[in-house]
């Protein structure tokens, strides 16, 4: 897949990607629906070890993650759901298989799974290059930081993943938990989304759908509080994961920065960008290397994808649109509609975002590292 630099246009509009097609194939193929492979535990507990604990790599929504390597030799990632037979594990088992039907570069693709009275296993490519959030925050010294380039390759392929996702999957799929712990690198250091252990389908035609909130990250203020979810859910988290990529920094850690401003996360980003302070945003580990107009676009985007009142926020299809240089007029668009924004905020603000209590903790934080 071929991306454009980001170039000033002549009239200073930057862009982030060449092509824009609705679709791109997943080029590392894999197994057709009705080809998906049934694996039997004796290969999966041969390949990973018994899962030994010097495999174990994570753990995710609904069990632990393994390294394997098959008898063929290629490496893959076993996700072990847990014993319980709970209502939940059974209902994303049967939700993650579905999802397999979904095929994109930007997807992570289910290879197999094993089901017993006793095991249910689901297995995947081995994404070599770990997780976004495990580059940002967890990297020896020895390897290198993500550079800027290719920060803005992974928004705009989690972006075109995300659209993916909802606007050309029937049921729609909306995965509830995006994050920079749950976006994946390839080998090309290609974004591919995966953990659905919280992603829930829904009728092409609904709107919305009510669910439980059951520990989800980067939580939009609406599903917080109503557990009302839509695809708007998924573009707040992405916004989040955005400013994630751009500072290098949890969410819930740049919150506290705020805080000691007395201001709330995004309130402190406003500033920040009204102020042209955007260094202060600035991962230390970019040494300075980064286009500032580019990551004040970034910042902007962030900020649409964020809106309190999800009717305002755009569309995955829109967002990548907005990565692509039309940025401008949605901006202009958006300072004009603040106003009734911040007065939705501040009506919710109470149960939003309160360091003081554990009943409420704030949207960013209540799935924890998975």
């Amino acid at each position: 897949m071929a991306f454009s630099c980001w170039c000033c246009r002549e009239s200073r509009i930057l862009s982030f990607a060449g092509d824009d097609p609705k679709v791109h194939p997943d080029p590392h193929g894999g197994p057709d629906a009705d080809q998906l492979r049934r694996f039997s535990l004796e290969e999966l507990q041969l390949a990973t070890d018994y899962f030994s604990n010097e495999n174990f790599l994570a753990r995710g929504g609904f069990g632990k993650v393994y390294r394997g390597r098959l008898e063929d030799g290629s490496l893959v990632a076993v996700k072990r759901l847990e014993n319980e037979p709970t209502p939940g594990g059974a209902l994303q088992f049967q939700t993650t298989t579905e999802i397999n039907m979904a095929v994109h570069r930007n997807i992570l693709r289910l290879r197999g799974f094993c089901m017993t009275a006793s095991e249910r296993l689901l297995v995947y490519p081995c994404m070599t290059n770990g997780s976004v959030a495990s580059h940002l925050r967890e990297r020896p010294l020895s390897q290198p930081a993500l550079n800027w380039p290719t920060r803005k390759r992974i928004a705009l392929g989690s972006a075109r993943g995300l659209s993916y996702l909802h606007d050309h999957c029937n049921p729609k799929i909306i995965h509830r938990d995006v994050k920079a712990a749950n976006i994946f690198l390839d080998e090309e250091f290609e974004a591919v989304i995966g953990d659905f252990g919280l992603a829930i389908l829904m009728d092409y035609n609904a709107s919305h759908i009510t669910t439980d909130v059951c520990g989800t990250g980067h939580i939009a203020p609406e599903y917080l509080n109503t557990g009302i979810c839509s695809e708007k859910t998924d573009v707040y988290g992405y916004g989040i994961m955005l400013l994630e990529l751009i500072s290098g920094q949890r969410a819930f850690d740049l919150a506290w920065v705020a805080a000691e401003n007395d201001l709330f996360l995004l309130d402190w980003v406003k500033v920040l960008l009204r102020e042209n302070r955007l260094k202060e945003m600035a991962d230390p580990d970019l040494h300075g290397n980064y286009i500032e107009a580019e990551m004040k676009q970034l910042i902007q985007i962030a900020l649409l994808c964020t809106r309190w009142s999800p009717l305002y926020r755009p569309k995955m299809s829109e967002v990548i649109r907005l990565l692509g240089g039309y940025l401008e007029e949605r901006w202009d668009e958006w300072q004009g509609m603040e106003t009734p924004d911040q007065e939705l905020r501040l009506a919710l603000q109470p149960y939003y975002f309160n360091f003081d209590s554990t009943e409420h903790l704030p949207p960013i934080e209540l799935s924890g590292p998975r």
